[in-house]
């Protein structure tokens, strides 16, 4: 079959790399793509957010899955649009529908879904900005530090953690009346701080049946140690070593399938993944959000260690068909490295050519902010590359990524060179 992989990143370039290896896969097409799914894939140059010319490459090129990468499109409705649409409508398609999307779409929405769900999660109250005195008198209720979310999509940036009431209601006037994450802030969860130490689970889903895929732990702050601004993510390692059989089992039968159970009672069909970002407190997981789609740079440490057939998983839950079976996965582990452009998350130079892809490297090079100029592969946004090192250790796995980062540049390249050493001794 040809499968199309929606989006330009480099979860894209992983999910291409490892459906390209299916038993079933004869072409993958990539829209758009960028320079890395370029080299292993056929780019077609259409947005992600472009439903009929999307719709126009299925018909073009028989496509028999199509696989949705990034949210914006599953919160806009691409299922939606290809299931009303008669010559569209017999495409498998793994994502959710509009209403499912909700469960990243809002963060309002996830919370209460939770709480008539009995997840396990922290205390929060939605504000608008005409509750604003409200909000303001709530925080003076709440003990620091403080969570503050966005309640749309903010590129996973929408997440303040305020440390003292006075930043809190700071940060509140800045998202609510002057809008910080644009209309991503027009409502804004207040929410109770959990103090633990964070991992992803994912899981896929038909709707009826699932399967955990391998836990990882990412990285979101620009600087070393854990400091300076949110960004889309540094870094990943799975697997988690405090993600032990106990713990995966109280995930599982605490938040896994209560989240299933939950969306079969409310009336909503989901076939795609359910990103589920947890925090381990004290040994049990509590739910801090959900995305519906999987997390970009945890998709390339996770896909490298999955030996079943994706392409084969992927359209059985697409056709809900998803078979009981294992899932294979390696015991290896993988450490992925994000490269930066200078300046990210705030401003940044594109266009920057790239130079050392070229070499032998011992480890995996996904591309997410690149592009092809000329015979040139040079920089396109802000995080341009992940660099995914394998290794029967957790130490060996960082040594392959960072040998791998340090022989690939560009003008203003930034790293951090921290990524899962506070795991080293738990490894």
């Amino acid at each position: 079959m040809n499968v199309l992989i929606i989006g330009n990143g480099g979860r894209e370039h992983a999910l291409a790399w490892k459906i390209k290896q299916s038993s079933l896969c004869d072409e993958v097409f990539v829209a758009p793509g960028n320079a890395g799914t370029a080299a292993i894939a056929r780019n077609v140059a259409v947005p992600v957010d472009d439903f009929e010319g999307i719709g126009k490459i299925c018909k073009d090129h028989n496509i028999g899955l199509v696989v949705v990468g990034p949210e914006g499109p599953l919160v806009a409705g691409i299922r939606d649009y290809f299931e009303q649409d008669a010559s569209l409508s017999a495409i498998p398609l793994v994502g959710p529908g509009r209403s499912g999307a909700r469960l990243e779409g809002s963060k309002d929405f996830s919370k209460q879904f939770m709480l008539r769900h009995g997840i396990p999660t922290a205390r929060a109250k939605a504000f608008l900005e005409a509750n604003l005195e409200e909000a303001m008198e709530y925080i003076s209720t709440c003990k620091p530090p403080i969570v503050l979310k966005a309640d749309g999509l903010a590129a996973g940036k929408g997440v303040i953690i305020s440390l003292s009431q006075r930043e809190a209601r700071e940060e509140l006037r800045q998202m609510l009346v002057n809008r910080k994450f644009g209309e991503a802030s027009a409502k804004v969860l207040v929410e109770e701080f959990l103090n633990g130490i964070e991992l992803s689970v994912f899981v896929l889903t038909d709707g009826e049946r699932y399967v955990i895929l391998p836990e990882a732990k990412d990285y979101k702050r620009i600087g070393e140690g854990d400091t300076g601004l949110n960004t889309g993510g540094m870094g990943a390692i799975s697997p988690v070593p405090f993600a032990g059989p106990d713990f995966m089992r109280k995930v599982e039968e605490r938040v896994v399938v209560p989240t299933i159970q939950g969306l079969k009672k409310e009336g909503i069909p989901y076939r795609g993944f359910i990103f589920i970002g947890l925090m381990n407190v004290g040994g049990d997981p509590y739910v801090i959000e959900y995305n519906v789609r999987m997390g970009d740079p945890e998709t390339q440490a996770v896909l490298p260690r999955i030996k079943s057939d994706f392409g084969e998983l992927l359209l059985a839950t697409a056709k809900g068909q998803l078979p009981d079976l294992p899932l294979e996965v390696d015991d290896e582990h993988a450490a992925t490295v994000v490269m930066v452009a200078g300046g990210y998350p705030n401003e940044y130079k594109k266009g920057n050519r790239i130079s050392g892809l070229d070499q032998d490297h011992d480890a995996l090079i996904f591309h997410a902010g690149s592009a092809l100029r000329d015979s040139d592969v040079v920089t396109n946004g802000g995080r341009v590359l992940a660099i995914t090192g394998r290794d029967g250790s957790l130490d060996g796995a960082l040594k392959k990524a960072y040998d791998a980062a340090a022989r690939i540049s560009w003008d203003g390249v930034y790293f951090r060179r921290d990524i899962g050493k506070d795991l080293l001794k738990l490894a």
